[in-house]
């Protein structure tokens, strides 16, 4: 039987909105079970209201954390001291940090040092340094339809059409280099080597182009040949220029 991951899912609420709490959970069921769940924030701040509301239906721990100081977010130092506490005292397979805020690098480089993956949910407004330190980030503007939809579908994203898809310059760059490293002698790539190689590179997501899965993006952008192997399972792809 495989082994099930087990994930820690820690929340800066002053940082990041609410809206997209059900697209994010959904999301790290696909890795594994989110056995930790701990928001951090104010609690007596009117400005986390809708957090409140979250809470209890997704089984999310709230952390209390006042402001002492003006000016000083004490929520990100209680929320590090916890990631490090868990760290040291959990068998964890996973951190998701939930953050729009570049001060939690350092943090996500540390986890990461322990060979532990991190994955990065934040507003598109989180500066790069922290979105390319994750192993994987994706923009929670992605996921907020939820709110209003209901359930989980890729069709509520914003999703990148053919053409944009093959004029995002470095997004074509980091397909083709994916798809040449993982080739096999016959020059055909299994899907699972690619998605390897560019989580192993990159905190790409399909997500952030509106696909669930990187299979169908590779569908949609129409520059690689595919064959279906194994019943139709498997997927092997070959760049469509050679």
């Amino acid at each position: 039987m495989q082994k099930e991951n087990k994930i820690a899912l820690l929340i800066d609420c002053d940082n990041v909105s609410h809206k997209s709490i059900e697209g994010v959970i959904d999301e790290l069921s696909k890795y594994g079970k989110v056995n930790i769940r701990h928001a951090y924030g104010n609690w007596k701040s009117e400005s986390l209201k809708g957090w409140e509301e979250k809470l209890h239906p997704h089984a999310i721990k709230p952390i209390q954390q006042f402001a002492y100081t003006k000016g000083k977010n004490a929520t990100d130092a209680a929320m590090i001291i916890d990631a490090m506490d868990i760290l040291y005292t959990q068998n964890l397979d996973a951190f998701a940090l939930m953050t729009s805020d570049s001060d939690f690098t350092p943090l996500v480089m540390r986890i990461l040092s322990n060979g532990i993956t991190v994955y990065g949910f934040g507003e598109k407004k989180t500066p790069m340094p922290f979105v390319k330190a994750c192993s994987q980030f994706i923009y929670t503007e992605n996921f907020e339809h939820l709110e209003e939809e209901e359930k989980f579908t890729s069709e509520g994203f914003s999703k990148k059409s053919r053409n944009e898809l093959k004029q995002d310059a470095s997004l074509v760059k980091l397909l083709r280099t994916a798809v040449e490293q993982a080739a096999g002698e016959d020059g055909w790539s299994h899907l699972g080597r690619v998605g390897q190689y560019i989580s192993n590179k990159t905190s790409f997501s399909p997500v952030n182009y509106g696909y669930k899965k990187l299979g169908d993006l590779i569908r949609v952008c129409d520059l690689f040949e595919i064959q279906m192997k194994n019943d139709n399972s498997v997927m092997y792809i070959k760049d469509a220029r050679k």
